[in-house]
């Protein structure tokens, strides 16, 4: 399904809209075309039924198809009062974090207890997208084609080039719906042609249809039965996340939290009573989750369509739910509104109805240990950035500078033995080094490591914050769906990045996939800011 909503170059999204259109146009016209002026072809032109069923189907499915496009995938409108609070709110527990992270504000010196933050969730992770700046709602996603956080995030659909979410997935299922219909119908007159090329096959080849219109005949065939195959497969995979409330996102994230579970120890056990932590573990406790947003079948149908009214659920003129808007209730002097005490909107889109089956409420979705070891790596490097520039500013002897860089060549050096060391070891059966322990590395099994993207390479601090290498049995990842990696982590930064500091280091990027042996000796200098007497660069 990755080739069907994957992630596809924004130059070719824009036209695929135009290729369904002048798909549905060719397959629904021309083939009515040919039966019409191809007399030979039994059973012949259709009849008046025929014509208005088939017809009735190609209308809805034109419907359909524009509201798909066009209606909006919905947006997170909050009250400024209340955005400018939680995004003050943020900055200050950020910075409450950091300062204890650095020894600085503990103890007597701690700010008060502040009032419960709605956007932390009950594993303590902030729900904020980096990108829009804002708190991220349950089930919310940012689309990184859309540029903002969709409500009940499906996946962004390119032969759209439209989110499927909570706004337009009515509109989506409806548009399968039909298509899938008008295909079948196609596909049934077309047979019932083939059939009568069949049983006239003894005849003379002068008293059949002609060579144009066999090739049109089978043209339309073969287009009709590749449509009707990728689509069918479509309808029953956003059928089944209709019929069970799941997104596939959330799929995604379930098959994932599945794949950590059997990793970790005394999870599905050998025979012998061994489990395999493998490197999911990375010494943080995983807690088995289960989806929470299944509520029943039918209440599952209704809550997509908005409304429980089965006769609009396929209706084409119908609509669909919608966000409710974050209304604040106008008090009066000295009232208590929800902006002063932080409350988070409620409504369609804001909140979900959860079955109970976990401990509490906002376990969705389950940990990550990978994004959790990354951004955790990734902060550790900060502070070690930081450090490292403070001691470079307070040099003033130039042997105490030399010294200083003899020492971090050694340490680059002991990360690349720690790289390499492993590869060698295998011929030469050299002990591994023990540098990775220092950074809480726990890799265990080699088989899922940051060959997929996002993961980190052993000796290396982090090369990537807060991102999974995770990916399905279908080779997918969380970005195939639409989604803005870059904003989906949710942790809350342990230090506040200022202009002058360096990036972290990101997979993909030349500083993650140059190994420093293989750097040029000035480009380390340069890296590392040596600074001269004169406070040059060199």
């Amino acid at each position: 399904m990755a080739f069907l909503i994957g992630s596809t170059a924004p130059e070719l999204q824009r036209l695929l809209v135009p290729f369904v259109c002048v798909l549905i146009a060719f397959l629904a016209y021309s083939s009515q075309w040919l039966f019409a002026n191809a007399p030979d072809l039994a059973p012949g032109p259709l009849t008046h039924t025929e014509t208005y069923v088939f017809n009735g189907l190609v209308c809805c499915l034109w419907w359909t198809y524009y509201k798909a496009v066009t209606v909006d995938p919905g947006r997170y409108v909050f009250p400024p009062d209340l955005l400018n609070k939680l995004r003050n709110q943020k900055k200050s527990r950020d910075k409450s974090n950091s300062d204890n992270n650095d020894g600085g504000s503990e103890g007597e010196n701690s700010e008060p207890e502040q009032e419960p933050d709605p956007t932390v969730d009950a594993y303590g992770r902030r729900r904020w997208c980096r990108k829009c700046a804002a708190p991220k709602p349950p089930r919310a996603h940012h689309c990184k084609t859309c540029g903002r956080c969709v409500p009940r995030m499906d996946h962004h659909c390119p032969w759209t080039a439209n989110c499927v979410s909570l706004q337009s997935f009515p509109h989506f299922l409806r548009f399968l719906a039909y298509a899938n219909l008008s295909l079948w119908a196609l596909l049934y007159h077309v047979g019932r042609r083939f059939r009568g090329l069949w049983d006239a096959r003894r005849l003379p080849a002068y008293l059949g249809p002609s060579a144009p219109q066999l090739a049109l005949l089978t043209a339309v065939a073969l287009a009709g039965g590749c449509a009707a195959l990728a689509l069918g497969i479509l309808l029953a995979t956003t059928a089944k996340g209709w019929l069970f409330n799941i997104t596939m996102i959330e799929s995604w994230e379930l098959e994932r939290h599945e794949a950590v579970l059997e990793r970790l120890p005394g999870y599905g056990a050998d025979s012998d009573g061994d489990g395999d932590g493998g490197w999911w573990r990375a010494g943080e406790a995983v807690e088995p989750v289960e989806f929470p947003y299944d509520v029943g079948i039918f209440a599952n149908m209704a809550q997509a369509m908005g409304t429980r009214n089965v006769l609009l659920w396929f209706w084409p003129f119908a609509g669909g739910p919608a966000v409710a808007p974050a209304v604040v209730p106008a008090g009066g002097p000295g009232e208590a509104t929800p902006t002063t005490t932080t409350m988070m909107p409620t409504g369609t889109g804001w909140r979900y109805e959860e079955n109970g089956l976990n401990d509490r409420e906002g376990m969705w979705p389950p940990v990550d240990p990978d994004k959790v070891r990354n951004a955790r790596l990734w902060r550790r490097r900060q502070h070690e950035m930081a450090a490292e520039k403070a001691r470079q500013t307070s040099y003033r002897d130039p042997e105490e500078e030399r010294e200083a860089f003899r020492r971090r060549q050694e340490r680059d050096l002991m990360r690349w033995r720690g790289t390499r060391g492993r590869i060698v070891g295998e011929f030469e059966e050299v002990p591994e080094y023990e540098y990775e322990r220092d950074y809480d590395h726990d890799y265990g099994s080699e088989d899922r490591r940051g060959d997929a993207g996002g993961g980190s390479r052993r000796g290396m601090v982090v090369l990537d914050e807060g991102r999974s290498g995770w990916v399905n049995a279908d080779g997918e990842k969380l970005g195939d769906y639409g989604v803005d990696e870059d904003a989906e982590f949710d942790e809350r930064p342990a230090v506040e990045r200022d202009s002058s500091s360096p990036p972290p280091m990101r997979a993909g990027s030349e500083r993650a996939d140059q190994d420093d042996d293989e750097v040029p000796l000035a480009e380390l200098i340069r890296r590392r800011k040596v600074l001269t007497k004169d406070g040059e660069d060199t």
